[in-house]
């Protein structure tokens, strides 16, 4: 998706199309892909502010994914509580990330949970 710009939806039709899935989890990625989607700059904004020493064009198409996925669990969800966003997220980054992808995710995600709470206790958002 990254690479050729293929529309989120149409990639995962694509998968549909080649791989055996069950049904609610397609629904549910679905829900993701449709919601980072159309929250993508204010979550890239997240990841930009969080992930110091690192610009996020240097950022791994994995990783990056894996990030914006975590923060529209975390802040724009209210079905997951924000540490399991951060659990599922590492444990993504493990599998498909690099060596030091857990680490990296959980450090971004935390600061951004971090933040997003102190700004919440005084009233910002």
């Amino acid at each position: 998706m990254e690479t050729n710009a293929d529309d989120p939806e149409l990639a995962l039709l694509k998968y549909c199309e080649t791989f055996p899935y069950n049904q609610d989890i397609i629904d549910y990625t679905g829900f993701l892909l449709a919601g980072v989607k159309k929250d993508k700059e204010k979550i890239d904004s997240y990841i930009a502010k969080a992930s110091e020493h690192w610009k996020p064009e240097r950022i791994t198409f994995v990783d990056k994914n894996i990030l914006r996925l975590g923060i529209y669990e975390m802040l724009f969800t209210e079905d997951v509580p924000p540490k399991v966003a951060i659990d599922e997220a590492i444990e993504l980054a493990k599998k498909y990330g690099s060596e030091d992808s857990g680490e990296f995710i959980n450090g971004v995600l935390d600061r951004i949970l971090k933040d997003h709470y102190k700004k919440e206790a005084i009233g910002e958002q």
